[in-house]
């Protein structure tokens, strides 16, 4: 039987044992001991995410990352690449360079292992596709069904969503319903706050939510509006797996900050413009690179820049 998952230059048992859901579900790994093996997994249109490693022979971890790209049946295909701890810095900028959504260095906290693995088996796609949806959100703190906040959802994905809230959040993990607009229902979630969002304009409070818990019925509801919403074709970028972090809107123009991407000097990330009216996500045109020497100074110089020159 073929898996969601192929586990190449890695051992899939290994890989089982620190990834919990695999444990009840290990029919979803299927191992590629080989490059050949690799592709032929690939090519059988079942795979959502390719975790690789440094021992597959004869092709370099490089290499074999920029052939999934570049092959029309598998450049859609996640990829996670694990890195050794003796493998020398910048290792991680080279493997996201050549087309890995994500790049971890061992050893490692199993959490964030089974993090990214569940992320990335559900999203085949090297841009995490978000979309704009403005509708009504009610959140309390988890544990304490009694508080309630009443927020504004701005744009949604499978993975988390950027919130409105009238009100300062002290919480970390949030139990959310969020109504969806005609038919598609309202769904619960189990979110956390990841990042305060400036972007978000007074009178409110922005904040980035990443979902821990997304029950299937939900999950198909949002896959289900991000592939009907979303561009088919998102553009590649030179600096980072794609991933919007951010959008600002200043006057006619909608500029989209994307995810910092390491370097050997530092941490880049790109800008991006488009014009307000028939703007839709991932359609902007490179428009500005700044650098900094953490993820969050180099997202403040995209932000700064844009204030400055939007």
């Amino acid at each position: 039987m073929s898996g969601r998952i192929v586990a190449a230059g890695i051992d899939a048992r290994e890989l089982r044992l620190e990834v919990r859901f695999l444990k009840r579900e290990p029919d979803l790994v299927e191992e590629a001991l080989s490059p050949r093996e690799l592709f032929d997994a690939l090519a059988r249109d079942g795979a959502r995410l390719v975790v690789i490693g440094p021992r597959l022979p004869d092709v370099p971890l490089v290499e074999t990352i920029q052939r999934i790209r570049a092959g029309p049946q598998s450049r859609r295909v996640s990829i996670l690449a694990m890195i050794p701890q003796g493998d020398p810095p910048g290792m991680e900028g080279l493997v996201l360079a050549a087309g890995a959504n994500a790049a971890l260095r061992r050893p490692l906290d199993r959490f964030v292992l089974e993090s990214w693995v569940a992320k990335l088996v559900d999203v085949p796609n090297r841009v995490l596709a978000r979309i704009p949806v403005h509708v009504q959100v009610v959140g309390s703190r988890h544990g304490a069904p009694g508080e309630h906040f009443y927020g504004l959802s701005r744009n949604l994905s499978v993975h988390g969503m950027l919130l409105a809230s009238p009100v300062r959040i002290e919480a970390q993990d949030l139990d959310l319903e969020i109504d969806l607009p005609e038919a598609e229902g309202r769904v619960r979630v189990l979110g956390r706050v990841a990042r305060e969002a400036p972007e978000v304009g007074w009178p409110y409070v922005g904040y980035g939510i990443e979902f821990l818990f997304l029950p299937e019925a939900a999950q198909r509801v949002i896959d289900r509006m991000v592939r009907r919403d979303a561009p088919r074709e998102p553009p590649r970028s030179l600096w980072a797996p794609g991933a919007i972090q951010s959008t600002v809107r200043r006057d006619d123009f909608i500029y989209e900050i994307t995810e910092p991407f390491r370097t050997d000097s530092g941490w880049l990330v790109e800008i991006r413009r488009c014009a307000r009216e028939g703007w839709r996500p991932g359609r902007g045109s490179p428009f500005y690179v700044v650098e900094g020497q953490s993820p969050e100074a180099a997202l403040a110089a995209a932000r700064d820049f844009v204030q400055r020159h939007g």
